[in-house]
Formats: C-alpha cells, structure tokens, sequence
C-alpha cells in the first residue's frame, strides 16, 4: 500500500498544476467572460440593494423562509410576476484577489490530497500510469464537477455555464492524473 507521504510531492505538485490550468483558462483562454451578465440598469438595481443594507451573504427574490409558505397565495403571485432569482453579496470594497486565489489553491491540494488518498488505498505501488490515472482523474473530475451541475439544478445557473466548469473539471482530473501517474511510488 502506497503512503500518503510518499505522495506528497504529486499532491503538491498537482495542485500547482491545476492553479496553472486555471489561470490560463480564466486569464488566457478566457471561455467564462460571458457566463455572468450585467444589468441595463446596474446603478438603480444596485441602488436597491445598498437601500436594504443587506448583510455579505446568499439572497434569494422571492425569499420564503419555510417551504410551507409556498401553499399562500401572495407568495406563488410573487414567483409568477418573478423575477426569480439567486444573489451572493460580498463586503464593498475592491476584490482582493490575492486571498482568493490563496484558498483556490488550499482547496486544490484538499482535491488533490483525497484524489491521492484514494488511489493509495485502490492502487499499488508500482502500477501503471494508466492505472494511477483513472482513479485520480475521476476522483478530481468529480469533486471539481460536482458543484456546478448542482447550482444548475437548483439556482438557475445557465447549463452552457455548467458545460464549460465541467471541461475546466476535466482539464483539472487530467492534470491531476499526469502528475500523479507520473510521480506514483514504483
């Protein structure tokens, strides 16, 4: 059995591969700009928002606070007149990009430290690249993956949105996988 400190390195070294596909997808490539648009009226709907003094959090038009509040009337007005909609808000100021980008690469070595957990308990040393490559390409796949196709379920998020975080997760379980089987203990 394969040890998760012989695996270090690949854990590490993954997880700097993926922050690198990543910034060139986002920052080169550029496939996202369209997924989020804007209003036509930005400054009166943010206008709207600054007036309720909302709280950095998830918002949701209409808000019902129980589901059995959907049976009353004026609520299910309130869903067909719409909009419908889902809002996280942040605290003003200018993005400060540097601890994003901190915990974006925390959590691709959380990603990259279950993938290799994973394939240390399923596959052993000395196996084939391609061996090492599935078990971790699908574990990353899936962890990256997942999240999107839930917010398209459940918040609206557009599926040609959906569609192009679940080629970033594809991208991101290749590289994973290349390092890995590339580093794995023979």
């Amino acid at each position: 059995m394969v040890s998760l400190t012989q695996l270090v390195l690949a854990i590490v070294a993954s997880a700097v591969a993926v922050f690198i596909a990543s910034s060139l997808i986002h920052m080169v490539f550029k496939w996202h700009n369209r997924d989020v648009r804007g209003f036509a009226n930005e400054d009166a709907v943010r206008a709207a928002i600054r007036a309720s003094n909302p709280e950095p959090g998830q918002y949701a038009v209409p808000y019902c606070s129980d589901m059995k509040d959907m049976a009353k009337p004026e609520v299910q007005q309130r869903y067909v007149d719409g909009p419908i909609g889902f809002m996280m808000l942040q605290r003003s100021g200018m993005p400060k990009l540097g601890p994003m980008l901190a915990k974006w690469f925390v959590l691709s070595l959380i990603v990259a430290a279950a993938a290799g957990y994973l394939a240390s308990r399923t596959v052993p040393a000395g196996a084939s690249f391609l061996a090492v490559a599935r078990v971790v390409s699908m574990a990353t796949f899936m962890a990256y993956a997942t999240g999107s196709v839930s917010y398209s379920i459940w918040f609206g998020k557009p599926w040609s949105s959906t569609m192009k975080d679940l080629l970033d997760a594809f991208i991101y379980g290749l590289v994973t996988a290349c390092v890995f089987g590339w580093l794995w203990p023979r």
